[in-house]
């Protein structure tokens, strides 16, 4: 029997790996000192819970230990990143690069950017999602100070060409910035052969603990300068000051290696999974994949379901299986999703699109049921739905007026 409901919602977050916790538990209570607590073994301890969990975070990487800057997670590290640039190369330049279909964090610190008199470059994506490099090298001037290109998106999961911008970013004297926080852990990532000057990832995404992420900021060839946006006792190396959260530090190391150490295994076993429920799900006549199919995280699958309202579709699968659907809800209007607009997505489609997360503790049992329930969902669906109903008649569906709400 397969347990209700089913998980397959990854990339919002990933549940905490029992090795992970298990990690973790000592530093709550028997070992509680301040990391910065110099005088006495308290202290020591966590100190060195956190130097020891900063080179496994940083093997995982390529980086050296002293990169890593434990932030509060990949919004944080986000802000960081491209408020610290923007006030630290002031005297170079004021304008900035990146894509419109960049997960939040990077996209409002941006706005925020604007508003302090920066200038921003949104670059398009085609319709697979990926950045038109010629467009990126097109858009560098001699006012722009930094790239920022997430490396793999949250929604379709696709991955950017990552190395060829670094080089493009750095054959014009250029930082590369990469909010990797759904790619870091999942696929490999190294900063030397990607050549990513300052990186962004987070802990809760690679079955680590909520609540802590970290900043790669490169040492030399470029040496990378931030201006802190946290000011205080000047922890980590005066970039981001406060109390670390050392059990979270000490999670996030103990999931870092774990992923290091599993990865080949488990990336064939997630996409294996993930092959299985989207090849099961495109068989539903007029299904639609959404993103690139060949470069792509190897657990995501993003999936237009046509003639059904995605709302419906939502409140259909929601009690037994949990994914995330196309439309962020925001308090009163239901927007369909921004990325997958980007890709030329129509309203409609955009609507009725759902992301699935396919992850370590996924089952293959689980996506039978999956495949099953979902098939029935839409079925019952579209039964119920007049358009359908048309659609099936052979109305020429382009030249329907359709109402909005």
């Amino acid at each position: 029997m397969v347990k209700l409901p089913i998980y397959l919602d990854n990339n919002a977050t990933t549940p905490v790996d029992p090795r992970v916790l298990e990690a973790m538990m000592p530093y709550f209570t028997e070992h509680f000192g301040n990391a910065a607590s110099r005088h006495h073994p308290f202290g020591w301890e966590a100190e060195e819970g956190v130097e020891y969990a900063r080179t496994q975070v940083a093997k995982l990487i390529g980086a050296d230990p002293k990169e890593i800057i434990f932030t509060s997670g990949a919004t944080e590290a986000d802000n960081l990143a491209i408020k610290g640039v923007f006030e630290m190369y002031a005297s170079k330049g004021n304008h900035i690069i990146t894509v419109n279909t960049e997960h939040k964090a990077v996209l409002d610190t941006c706005k925020h950017i604007e508003k302090l008199g920066g200038e921003v470059t949104y670059l398009t994506v085609n319709h697979e999602g990926l950045i038109d490099l010629r467009e990126l090298e097109a858009a560098i001037k001699p006012e722009t100070i930094l790239i920022a290109i997430m490396y793999a998106n949250n929604e379709v999961g696709v991955l950017q060409p990552v190395k060829e911008i670094s080089a493009i970013a750095h054959r014009h004297g250029v930082l590369f910035f990469t909010d990797a926080t759904q790619a870091a852990g999942r696929v490999p990532v190294d900063v030397t052969k990607d050549g990513m000057d300052i990186m962004a990832f987070s802990a809760h995404k690679m079955y680590g603990p909520k609540g802590v992420g970290a900043l790669y900021v490169r040492r030399k060839n470029p040496r990378v300068k931030i201006t802190a946006q946290m000011d205080g006792g000047g922890h980590e190396r005066g970039m981001r000051s406060g109390t670390l959260n050392v059990p979270g530090i000490v999670g996030m190391g103990q999931a870092c290696e774990i992923c290091r150490l599993d990865m080949t295994e488990e990336l064939k076993r997630v996409k294996a999974l993930r092959d299985k429920l989207e090849n099961g799900l495109l068989e539903i006549e007029e299904t639609y994949f959404n993103g690139y199919k060949e470069e792509r995280l190897p657990g995501v699958s993003n999936i237009a379901f046509r003639y059904v309202e995605g709302d419906a579709l939502m409140m259909g699968i929601t009690k037994s299986i949990a994914v995330s659907s196309g439309s962020a809800c925001t308090s009163a209007s239901i927007e369909p999703s921004y990325v997958l607009k980007a890709l030329g997505l129509g309203d409609d489609l955009a609507h009725s699109s759902l992301r699935f997360g396919v992850g370590r503790f996924t089952t293959g049992e689980e996506i039978d049921y999956a495949i099953e329930h979902i098939r029935e969902t839409v079925a019952k669906l579209r039964e119920a739905s007049p358009v359908w109903e048309m659609f099936k008649e052979g109305a020429e569906m382009n030249s329907v007026e359709w109402a909005h709400h």
